[in-house]
C-alpha cells in the first residue's frame, strides 16, 4: 500500500479508470458478440445495418486507447469479411 499522498492518490485514480475501462471494453466484447450472433443466425440484413455502429464503437476504442488502433483497424476487416462470406454462401 502507497504511503505517500500523492501515491494513494493515484491508486484511488487508477482503480476508478481501471473500472471504467472494464466497462468499456465490455460493451465493446458484447456489441461485437451481439453482431457475430445476427451472421450465424442469417439476419445478414440487420448485421449490416448493425455494422456501422460497430464501427463507431471499435473507433471510439481505439481512440481512448482501450485497443490498438491496429487490432481496431483488423477487427472491422474481419467483421465485414464475416458479413460478405455469409452473403456469398447465402445466394
Amino acid at each position: 500500500m502507497p504511503i505517500i499522498r500523492s501515491a494513494k492518490k493515484a491508486l484511488r485514480q487508477s482503480e476508478k479508470r481501471r473500472v471504467v475501462n472494464a466497462g468499456k471494453k465490455e460493451t465493446l466484447l458484447k456489441a461485437i458478440k451481439q453482431y457475430r450472433r445476427l451472421i450465424a443466425a442469417g439476419k445478414t440484413e440487420e448485421a449490416k445495418q448493425y455494422l456501422p455502429s460497430l464501427y463507431k464503437t471499435l473507433d471510439k476504442a481505439a481512440k481512448a486507447n482501450l485497443v490498438k488502433q491496429n487490432k481496431s483497424s483488423r477487427l472491422k476487416s474481419r467483421l465485414a469479411q464475416l458479413i460478405a462470406r455469409s452473403v456469398k454462401t447465402s445466394s
